[in-house]
């Protein structure tokens, strides 16, 4: 028994910081597919349909009971789940990453739980709680995080060149010059941040309907895929050339993306929040924050800047200041339940909070 408590001791950490390096390494993947021409939608279409080829032999092995309970209903929800989390929120952060930079895109993916929290307190979701410590933290943190962003968005400051040289320059200077605009991008991320939350909220209605992690997951990933589908057919104006792979770089941001980001994540996360509970993952987001500034400027040449940091910096704060007060809280609601009780409910935040850990939201309860 200690022997399998102090291996899990191990485990779960080192799952979580593999987690990051899957996130890191789908960053800069996707940026370098993005900046030498692939359709953020294709890259997306076909990403989840890897996906779901990943998650089927779970969702028809562990979930396998709750087949014959798909109904319309359930359908619906899901494609509705699919829009918001696959079409909008994945959609938008490759518009976004494509006009800026993964060391910059990567801060607003630490945002999700402070704007699902702001979302939730808008509908009446949640309280406030100004008047406990663990609310006026969560207020505090999400004042930080807003702070942070702005001084990332709006100021530059000294530029630091902290590397002789990048080793990716000729994929860096691909990029299409008509792409690269931090204003645009920066709308893009807010809009992707903003649909992401929406997703958390939309969440808490499909876990009630369809309480299967696995199959929910499948078919929402298979609904985004024809949704995906659908949406790059128009933009790229049937160029068959814009669907077709090669043994490339595109190729293997794909196949990168749907296995590791929508299969393994989930399967590591899913895991640690059973052993630890929703707050655990985001923890170690921070790593992916540090590890992608540093390797987007050593890789790919991205300028560091001392506004950039200071930004990301503040968002590391702030994030956890808000995760200290949720999980407070949520210790304290919980010793305030019945010992009957028997189904820890999670609220939309602190979902968000476990599923930002990865870095484009996958499809996961």
């Amino acid at each position: 028994m200690a022997s399998s408590w102090s291996m899990e001791a191990v485990m779960l950490p080192a799952s979580m910081v593999l987690v990051q390096a899957f996130t890191m390494g789908a960053l800069l993947l996707s940026k370098l597919a993005l900046n030498i021409g692939m359709e953020p939608f294709v890259l997306l279409a076909y990403r989840n349909l890897i996906g779901a080829i990943i998650v089927a032999p779970f969702a028809f092995y562990l979930d396998r009971s709750m087949v014959s309970k798909v109904s319309l209903k359930v359908l619906g929800w899901l494609s509705i789940s699919a829009l918001f989390g696959i079409v909008l929120a994945m959609g938008l952060h490759y518009y976004g990453l494509r006009a800026t930079t993964p060391a910059y895109s990567v801060n607003f993916l630490n945002l999700i739980p402070v704007v699902t929290f702001l979302i939730a307190v808008l509908l009446r979701l949640e309280k406030l709680a100004a008047r406990t410590w663990a609310g006026r933290m969560k207020m505090l943190g999400t004042a930080i995080c807003v702070a942070g962003t702005m001084v990332t968005s709006l100021y530059r400051g000294r530029l630091l060149h902290p590397w002789p040289t990048h080793l990716l320059k000729h994929h860096a200077a691909t990029a299409v010059p008509a792409h690269r605009n931090m204003a645009l991008g920066t709308v893009y991320l807010c809009g992707s941040c903003l649909a992401y939350a929406l997703w958390f909220i939309v969440q808490v209605r499909v876990a009630r309907e369809f309480p299967c992690k696995y199959l929910s997951t499948m078919l929402a990933c298979v609904s985004g895929t024809a949704q995906a589908l659908l949406i790059g057919a128009a933009a790229s104006r049937g160029r068959a050339a814009s669907w077709r792979l090669g043994w490339d770089l595109q190729l293997a941001a794909v196949v990168y993306s749907g296995v590791f980001n929508t299969g393994a994540t989930f399967c590591l996360i899913s895991w640690a929040i059973s052993r630890r509970g929703p707050i655990y993952p985001s923890m170690f987001n921070s790593l992916s924050l540090v590890a992608t500034t540093v390797l987007d400027s050593l890789l790919l040449g991205t300028d560091v800047s001392v506004g950039s940091l200071l930004g990301a910096l503040l968002i590391v704060v702030g994030l956890y200041a808000f995760l200290w007060g949720k999980g407070r809280e949520m210790r304290q609601q919980n010793k305030q339940k019945p010992p009957a009780a028997a189904v820890e409910v999670i609220s939309s935040s602190a979902a968000a909070a476990a599923a930002a850990a990865n870095n484009n939201g996958d499809e996961r309860v």
